[in-house]
C-alpha cells in the first residue's frame, strides 16, 4: 500500500486575529517548504481558519484539545502550555493532522502583528 505525503500547516492565532494575520503567518512558515496540502487548527479556532481553507481550496483538518496535549512540541511556550497544554498550538496542530510519525519542517513563525503563528508538518498518510 502506497502512502501520500501531507504537509499541514497548523495554526494557533489570538482571538483578535484576521484572516490577513494566518496569511502572513503562513506565508512566513511556508517559505522554502514544499507547498501545504492541508491546514489544521484546534476546534474552537476553526472558524476563522475556514475563511481560509476555502479561499486556498484546502481541506482543514480540526484537532481536538487531546491531541494537541498529546504532541511533543519544541517550542515552551509558557502560555501556550498553560492554556492548552502544548507548547505550541501552530506545532502540535500542524504534527497531529499529519499522523503517526509526522516531523516539524517549519517550526513556528508569528505573525507580524503577534496574532496567529504558523508552523508546518510532514507526514504520510495511506
Amino acid at each position: 500500500m502506497e502512502r501520500d505525503a501531507v504537509i499541514v500547516a497548523g495554526f494557533g492565532y489570538r482571538s483578535g486575529a484576521n484572516v490577513a494575520s494566518l496569511r502572513t503567518a503562513l506565508a512566513l512558515a511556508q517559505n522554502g517548504h514544499p507547498p501545504v496540502t492541508t491546514l489544521a487548527a484546534p476546534a474552537d479556532k476553526a472558524a476563522l481558519l475556514a475563511s481560509l481553507a476555502e479561499a486556498l481550496e484546502l481541506p482543514l483538518i480540526v484537532v481536538t484539545p487531546e491531541a494537541l496535549r498529546a504532541v511533543e512540541t519544541p517550542t515552551r511556550s509558557p502560555i501556550s502550555l498553560s492554556a492548552r497544554g502544548t507548547g505550541s498550538v501552530a506545532e502540535a496542530a500542524a504534527l497531529a493532522a499529519a499522523g503517526a510519525g509526522a516531523r516539524l519542517i517549519a517550526p513556528r513563525h508569528i505573525s507580524p502583528d503577534r496574532m496567529a503563528t504558523c508552523a508546518i508538518a510532514e507526514g504520510f498518510q495511506s
